[in-house]
């Protein structure tokens, strides 16, 4: 009985690899960072539909990690830098909002396809559109759900444009969140995030 357990365990750690290997090749080849999506993808592409060998989102971004340092190396390294020097010079142009680099810029597993994003911290929230449309921003409005804590929800907005031929992402968030980064679906931990000086320090030894 105790060796057929130990099979049975072997085989479901080995469906596990397979599908956090096949959902991280998902995720690298659509640009996509939804993680219940790229689990459901790969488990339909292997096959395999039992819920307790679902990987957890860690296991996906590890193996999102190796995939990139193998098939992408490089031009992998040099999205990210590129993404990060142009971060650098969104966030001193929004200065007033207080910004955060979030995501997978900051994180390093960010490329070719992935926006620049930012939390944005103002008093009126109204402030942000009004000040991407006096500075001839064209950009556009998203519904984003985002949770404060493990007890609290937020319905907010996420605008969204191009400059630089580079996507970013500007989610409003309330000034409190300053203090208290939302939770990353990675690990429903409070979220990394960077200010400027944070950053500068980042390229600088990077």
């Amino acid at each position: 009985m105790g060796r057929a357990h130990q099979q049975a365990e072997a085989r479901q750690g080995e469906s596990r690899r397979r599908l956090a290997h096949e959902a991280a090749r998902w995720m690298a080849e659509s640009g996509i960072r939804d993680y219940q999506q790229a689990k459901r993808k790969a488990a339909s592409r292997l096959g395999i539909h039992d819920e307790a060998t679902l990987p957890r989102n860690q296991e996906i971004e590890d193996a999102l990690r190796e995939y990139q340092r193998i098939f992408l190396g490089p031009a992998q390294a040099d999205a990210v830098r590129l993404r990060r020097e142009a971060a650098v010079r969104a966030m001193e142009f929004l200065a007033g909002f207080q910004p955060r680099l979030a995501g997978p810029v900051l994180d390093g597993t960010a490329d070719t396809r992935s926006p620049v994003s930012l939390h944005l911290h103002p008093e009126d929230p109204d402030s942000v559109p009004r000040f991407l449309e006096e500075h001839g921003i064209p950009a556009e409005p998203r519904g984003r759900r985002v949770r404060l804590d493990r007890s609290r929800e937020l319905d907010t907005t996420t605008w969204t444009f191009e400059a630089e031929d580079l996507a970013f992402e500007l989610t409003v968030l309330p000034p409190v969140a300053l203090r208290q980064a939302p939770l990353s679906p990675l690990d429903e931990r409070p979220m990394a995030r960077a200010s400027l000086a944070q950053l500068r320090s980042l390229l600088a030894t990077g």
